[in-house]
């Protein structure tokens, strides 16, 4: 198949790798030029160190020339730029394209899961999935053991990705929950940034352990509100998520949130992590989204004063530690 990726970070270039390896005609498309020839040149995305992109993934930042008669387009931007890249794909798919959404996030300003915002460019009957769970860029590119899920409201959809995507190396299963595959995949990346600042300021493993518990408890609670099934929570895309981008190296919202437990003002630590941290941006939609269906998220709401409006990070255990008792479920 003639598959375009819109977006040429590290996830994006992992997939790129990986799809050509399928055996699909792949195009990697940059959104500046200068980054499109360094690919070509060196056939190495810098954002991906050691991972070799073959010949026959072509790299462009030609947008025509990307859209061009493809059969598959995957959505890999940044959370930010979600919206402005599915409106220049308007008009310009088949009816048989296949969208697949593997950006993981929610719009900051309106709070849209990026199905909703695919829907919403490219109308009622396009053929969207959304693809998630736990699968770090720099290991899905190195061809590590990793299992994903493709959700869809359209079941045929659903198994066409996953055809596409699935080889001995990258496992995907189906689903119809596309509320809850998209929830997890942009909640976890606030508890992941928790779960960095728990390590900075020197607490255990029992802490870890109690945030991403309660954490995903939250996620759950959010996700059934909104219509989505808590069983989700429990999968590749809920607690399999979580666990990876908790405590992996190679996440950027724990290594943010390290900088954060140590002392260092969000903003430089951002800025040290040198790429986007997507929990700052899920952060605020979800404060937006618990207000909007009344669900309390209370670690979700101790981030957000945090991140938004400078609370001392050494106050936010002790308030969560002592809140009013209750049961547990």
């Amino acid at each position: 198949m003639k598959v375009s990726i819109f977006g040429s970070g590290s996830w994006g270039t992992a997939v790129a790798v990986l799809l050509d390896s399928n055996g699909h005609e792949v195009t990697l498309w940059s959104y500046m030029q200068d980054e499109a020839n360094v690919i070509c040149r060196k056939r190495i995305n810098p954002l991906l160190p050691g991972v070799v992109i073959p010949e026959s993934v072509n790299v462009t930042a030609d947008f025509d020339a990307a859209v061009a008669d493809i059969d598959v387009a995957v959505m890999a931007t940044p959370s930010f730029a979600v919206s402005q890249t599915a409106a220049r794909l308007r008009g310009r798919l088949s009816d048989d394209c296949i969208v697949v959404c593997i950006s993981k996030g929610i719009e900051k300003d309106t709070s849209l899961r990026f199905s909703q915002i695919l829907r919403r460019e490219l109308g009622e009957k396009a053929r969207i999935a959304s693809l998630s769970g736990p699968s770090h860029a720099e290991e899905v590119g190195r061809g590590i053991l990793t299992g994903c899920v493709a959700a869809s409201e359209d079941e045929a959809v659903a198994k066409a990705v996953q055809d596409i995507f699935m080889n001995e190396r990258f496992r995907v299963y189906t689903s119809d929950d596309v509320v809850g595959v998209e929830l997890g995949a942009a909640m976890k990346n606030i508890i992941a940034l928790g779960a960095g600042i728990c390590d900075g300021m020197g607490y255990g493993d029992n802490t870890l352990a109690m945030l991403m518990t309660r954490g995903l408890a939250e996620i759950a609670d959010l996700c059934a509100a909104m219509g989505g099934r808590r069983e989700t929570m429990l999968g590749l895309a809920g607690v399999g998520d979580l666990i990876v981008t908790c405590t992996s190296r190679h996440s950027r919202n724990r290594r943010a949130g390290v900088l954060i437990g140590k002392g260092v003002p969000v903003g430089e630590a951002m800025r040290q992590v040198g790429a986007v941290v997507e929990g700052y941006y899920a952060t605020k939609a979800a404060m937006d989204l618990s207000e909007k269906v009344h669900v309390d998220m209370p670690i979700t709401r101790q981030m957000y004063s945090l991140l938004y409006e400078d609370k001392p990070v050494g106050t936010i255990a002790e308030e969560l530690m002592t809140r009013q008792r209750r049961a547990e479920f």
